[in-house]
């Protein structure tokens, strides 16, 4: 593989992950103070079944707590964003909904159950909203790639948003760092972090005011973190152990990689792996009108090289995935190319996958006639104009 087109993989790797990184949780709930006691317990995470007066609330890790509602539990609900519950209302039981977001806290009882004294509610509608409107604000407002160099001292992050493209991000005291720990890039996961903890090779994402001609950002908010790209075949499939073995065509060497339930796995369509191979050969010098068939959904094409927040620019690669089909463990087939953003780890050790994407083998095998066709993918950002969507 040239040097061309493995910086091109690299790239698509890094963009993938940068906009996944935007899976955003509901941080209000989770942070909300531990519980008091020895004798006390909480549970926080999204209501999957109401029974009577017991109330299933899943965590975001997956465990299931079962939570005892009584007459004296007060029960209020609040809207997402808010820090303290000034604002809130009370509801009752039988307000609650299956997909709202609950807070549980009270006396800890047998088999992961709680007998609660209080919950604290956000409806699932409230959410979706919230949700869709900060999505839209990191699209409108937002730049993403690999980080090139950084510059604690002046407060500058410069970022790859292509081959041959970057953006200069500008920091201050008010802006607000996050940072992904190594084996997450859910929102809720992200802890606060300092410019300092940036480096050289993490992707990274910027939300703030960009300049006319593109090339800088002032930063109100920056979230990176640190992860392994794998682009390669297929070597073999363990459904028993969840885990497929990748030979990485960018190291050259095997990967056997974890599959979780938390792992998005999406498959390309045939017909749009092929339209994106084609414009990758073609070049985006040749293919920025509307009418390339390269459209994202909703009539939107693949124009490359339109700036940020322009109407009809390059589509969010993060909404292209979202909108292709789910895939599982047995859709993947030996041979079959894949790229997947994982978690880091040690030479020759499992890694667990965040994102799999298969039905790349055209993309992966299509060689790019210049070096900016490998700016189409890395094109594919949050400053593209596109809606927003509910997670």
């Amino acid at each position: 593989m040239n040097t061309t087109k493995t910086s091109m993989i690299r790239i698509a790797l890094s963009i993938l992950l940068s906009f996944g990184m935007l899976a955003f949780g509901h941080r209000a709930l989770a942070q909300d103070t531990p519980a008091a006691s020895p004798n006390s317990a909480r549970a926080v995470g999204t209501i999957t079944g109401i029974s009577g007066n017991s109330v299933t609330v899943k965590s975001d890790s997956g465990a299931e707590t079962n939570i005892t509602v009584q007459d004296s539990t007060r029960i209020v609900k609040t809207a997402p964003g808010q820090k303290d519950l000034k604002d809130a209302t009370v509801i009752h039981l039988q307000d609650l909904q299956v997909g709202d977001r609950a807070l549980a806290r009270g006396k800890a009882g047998e088999n992961n159950s709680i007998v609660a004294a209080s919950m604290i509610v956000m409806k699932q509608g409230d959410v979706a909203t919230r949700q869709q409107q900060e999505m839209q604000e990191w699209q409108r407002h937002g730049a993403g790639g690999i980080v090139r160099s950084v510059d604690a001292a002046s407060g500058t992050i410069t970022v790859a948003t292509g081959s041959n493209q970057s953006v200069t991000v500008q920091t201050s005291g008010n802006t607000q760092f996050l940072r992904y720990p190594s084996d997450s890039v859910k929102f809720s996961d992200a802890k606060k972090s300092s410019i300092g903890e940036i480096k050289a090779g993490d992707q990274a994402r910027a939300r703030g005011t960009r300049s006319d001609d593109g090339q800088q950002l002032t930063a109100d908010a920056v979230i990176s973190g640190s992860f392994r790209n794998i682009a390669g075949t297929v070597s073999s499939v363990d459904a028993s152990a969840n885990t497929v073995s990748v030979m990485d065509l960018i190291t050259k060497k095997p990967a056997v990689v974890k599959i979780t339930p938390e792992t998005q796995m999406r498959k390309i369509p045939p017909e749009m792996a092929q339209r994106i191979a084609f414009f990758l050969k073609r070049g985006p010098a040749n293919s920025g009108d509307q009418n390339s068939g390269c459209g994202a959904g909703g009539g939107q094409g693949m124009r490359a090289g339109a700036g940020p927040g322009s109407q009809g620019g390059t589509p969010d690669f993060q909404q292209v995935i979202r909108r292709m089909p789910s895939a599982t463990l047995n859709d993947l087939q030996k041979g079959g190319a894949v790229m997947i953003v994982t978690t880091n780890g040690a030479p020759g050790q499992e890694v667990t996958a965040l994102t799999l994407l298969s039905g790349v083998e055209p993309i992966l095998t299509a060689a790019p006639t210049q070096a900016s066709a490998a700016n189409l993918l890395s094109g594919w950002s949050m400053g593209g104009g596109g809606e927003g969507e509910n997670q």
